[in-house]
C-alpha cells in the first residue's frame, strides 16, 4: 500500500512539472521584455507573434517625447510587440551606435526620433542598406532624403502650423500684443535649437503670422534654450533685466522653456496677459495648468496620441506591404490645435 501511494505521489509530481515547463515557455512568449535587453543588446528569442520594435528616443527627459514614448511603448506592447526602447542622451553618434544595435539584433521595424535632422542622411542609409521598415518621427527630414528609402516613413505635425497659431493667440488678444500702445509689438524670442526644423519653422511662423495680420514686430532678442525650462528662466530672466517693459511677447518653442520663462515673469513682478504676454507649444499638463490659471497666454497642443497612432498605422503598413504608408505620402501630418483659456478645459485630464 505505501508502495502504490509512493508511485501515486511520484506520478503526480512528474506531471505537475511537465505542466510548469510548459506554463513556463508560455510566459516567456508573452511576457515583457527585460529592459536590459535594450542596453546590452540581447534580444530573446522568444518574441510575441506581432515582432521586436526597435525605438530610439532622442532624449529621455525632454517633457514631450517623455510623454510620446509612454504612449508609443503602451501602444506597441497592448498590439504585442516586443519593444527595445534607448536613450540616445542628445548624443547622435551614440544614436547611431544604437541603431547599428538594433540591425545586428534584426529587429523587425525601426521608430527613430533623431537626434538631429541635419544627421537625417546618415540615418537613412543606415536602414536602408539594413532593408528595415522605418519610421521617422518627430523631427522631419527633408523630402529629398526621404525619396532615398521606399520603406521609410515621417510622422509628425507640420511646425509651420504651430508657430502661425502662436502667433495668432497673441493677434486674439484685445491689443494685438501692443501692449504700451507704441505701434509695434516687441518681443524675444526663446529658441530651441537653431538646427531644428521645428524650431526654425515655430520661430519664423510665430512672428510671421503678425507681420502678415499688418502689425509691425520688433525682435528685442533671440536665445537658444535647447527646449530645455532652466534655459527658458534664465534666457528670460536676462532680458526682462535687459528691456524690462519693452518687453511685450515672449514667444518660447516649447512649453518646458515657456514655464521657465514664465518663473522669470513672476520673479520680475510682471503679470501675463496683463503687462506681458507668454506662448508656448505642446499643452504640456503643466502648462495647461498655467493657461487655465491665467499665467500663460496660450500653447499649442502638440498631439502625442494621434501622432503616436499613426506612426503605429505606418509601421504596421511598411510591415505588411513593405510600402509606404497606404496614401502614397512619404510624411504624414497630425494637425495641431490652438489652446486658450476659453477651452483649456476640453484638454485637461
Amino acid at each position: 500500500m505505501k508502495k502504490r501511494t509512493l508511485a501515486m505521489l511520484m506520478s503526480v509530481c512528474m506531471v505537475f512539472g511537465l505542466l510548469t515547463a510548459c506554463t513556463s515557455k508560455e510566459g516567456e512568449n508573452s511576457g515583457s521584455p527585460d529592459p536590459s535587453e535594450a542596453v546590452s543588446g540581447a534580444v530573446s528569442a522568444s518574441v510575441p507573434v506581432g515582432g521586436t520594435i526597435g525605438v530610439c528616443i532622442y532624449k529621455f527627459d525632454d517633457a514631450f517625447m517623455t510623454t510620446y514614448r509612454t504612449v508609443l511603448e503602451a501602444t506597441l506592447k497592448e498590439k504585442g510587440y516586443q519593444v527595445l526602447v534607448v536613450d540616445s542622451n542628445n548624443d547622435q553618434a551614440k544614436q547611431n551606435e544604437q541603431i547599428n544595435n538594433f540591425i545586428t539584433q534584426k529587429v523587425d521595424a525601426l521608430i527613430i526620433n533623431p537626434v538631429m535632422t541635419s544627421a537625417a542622411d546618415a540615418i537613412i542609409d543606415l536602414v536602408k542598406r539594413a532593408d528595415i521598415p522605418t519610421v521617422l518621427i518627430n523631427r522631419e527630414p527633408t523630402a529629398d532624403q526621404m525619396s532615398a528609402y521606399d520603406k521609410l516613413v515621417y510622422v509628425g505635425c507640420d511646425a509651420a502650423q504651430s508657430g502661425t497659431f502662436q502667433g495668432e493667440l497673441i493677434l486674439d488678444t484685445a491689443n494685438k500684443g501692443d501692449i504700451n500702445g507704441d505701434g509695434k509689438v516687441s518681443y524675444i524670442m526663446i529658441q530651441g535649437d537653431p538646427e531644428n526644423i521645428d524650431a526654425k519653422l515655430r520661430t519664423e511662423y510665430s512672428v510671421k503670422a503678425l507681420a502678415d495680420a499688418g502689425v509691425e514686430v520688433e525682435q528685442l532678442d533671440i536665445q537658444r534654450g535647447d527646449w530645455d525650462r532652466n534655459r527658458g528662466q534664465e534666457i528670460a530672466q536676462t532680458a526682462l533685466a535687459k528691456f524690462g517693459d519693452q518687453i511685450e511677447v515672449i514667444f518660447c518653442n516649447n512649453d518646458d522653456m515657456a514655464i521657465g520663462a514664465l518663473q522669470a515673469i513672476q520673479a520680475a513682478g510682471r503679470k501675463v496677459n496683463e503687462d506681458i504676454y507668454l506662448v508656448g507649444v505642446d499643452a504640456l499638463d503643466a502648462a495647461l495648468d498655467e493657461v487655465q490659471k491665467g499665467n500663460m497666454t496660450g500653447t499649442v497642443l502638440n498631439d502625442a496620441n494621434a501622432q503616436v497612432a499613426k506612426a503605429v498605422e505606418c509601421m504596421e503598413a511598411l510591415l505588411k506591404d513593405g510600402k509606404t504608408y497606404a496614401s502614397g505620402e512619404q510624411s504624414v501630418y497630425v494637425d495641431y490645435v490652438k489652446v486658450t483659456p476659453d477651452n483649456v478645459a476640453d484638454f485637461m485630464s
